[in-house]
């Protein structure tokens, strides 16, 4: 990423994104958790890309280079913690769950990030408890560096609903099935059928916050029906994409967040 922005300090505040608007590479000298109360939000790194609907929030730890991206219209509420305070423990970008308890707090404190008041710190004290108790989920799409990797990568990027076989996406870009195999799992840390629906998941994310029909994001991203979709859509994000499309459409029309 060239010519990256550094602001020492991680603000705490909530700011609203336009559909496929970006914030550019920068780091901070603090953590941030990244919540995106509306639309899906997609924040990339030189490692991978995380992306989170909303019951889903990031976790960025300090010093580390990211770039953010939004999906429909997004309402990102941005919390700011020092280098030295990490509830979590994390060294890496992290998708972390979101109950309906830790995302009201989130709301609350990136509602008025001026308050000082002794009440919004022991709001404060409660979210760091509430991340604390938040599973991780992953949620990210590894970049892959070994050009041959790569090259199998952008030919499902390129379409999700190919399905080809590995051996078969190998033989269009010139190398075997156990070479490939080796690398999804060395290099990414995932099986080759893991990493395809993950990658699948980021472009129905991306059509849904478009407010494309469940059945045709399910046809676009290469589910053999709507139902197989419905099912790996719950069980990744605790929702239906039914239901998720709903709440992006009713937080699109309704009031903006503060």
């Amino acid at each position: 990423m060239s010519h990256i922005r550094h602001t020492p300090e991680a603000p705490t505040r909530t700011q609203l994104l336009a559909a496929g608007q970006r914030v550019d590479a920068h780091r901070h000298d603090d953590h941030q958790i990244v919540y995106a109360g509306s639309g899906v939000l997609a924040v990339t790194t030189d490692a991978g890309t995380w992306f989170a609907p909303g019951t889903r929030a990031l976790w960025v730890p300090a010093g580390t280079v990211h770039a953010h991206r939004a999906y429909g219209h997004l309402a990102l509420h941005l919390v700011g913690l020092p280098a030295d305070d990490n509830p979590l423990g994390l060294d890496a970008p992290t998708v972390l769950a979101v109950s309906p308890l830790l995302r009201e707090l989130i709301l609350a404190h990136t509602r008025t990030p001026e308050d000082t008041s002794p009440e919004r710190a022991r709001l404060l004290a409660v979210l760091r408890d509430q991340l604390r108790a938040s599973p991780q989920q992953p949620m990210r799409l590894p970049t892959p560096t070994d050009p041959r990797l790569a090259a199998v990568c952008a030919l499902v990027h390129a379409d999700p609903a190919d399905q080809r076989t590995l051996a078969a996406l190998g033989a269009a870009t010139g190398t075997g099935e156990r070479t490939l195999s080796r690398l999804f799992r060395r290099e990414l840390g995932m099986t080759f059928p893991q990493w395809r629906t993950q990658s699948r998941l980021y472009h129905a994310l991306r059509l849904l916050a478009d407010g494309t029909a469940v059945t045709t994001v399910a046809h676009r991203c290469g589910w053999s029906s709507a139902s197989a979709f419905i099912d790996v859509f719950r069980r990744s994000f605790g929702c239906t994409p039914g239901a998720h499309l709903r709440q992006v459409r009713d937080e699109t029309s309704g009031p903006s967040s503060p």
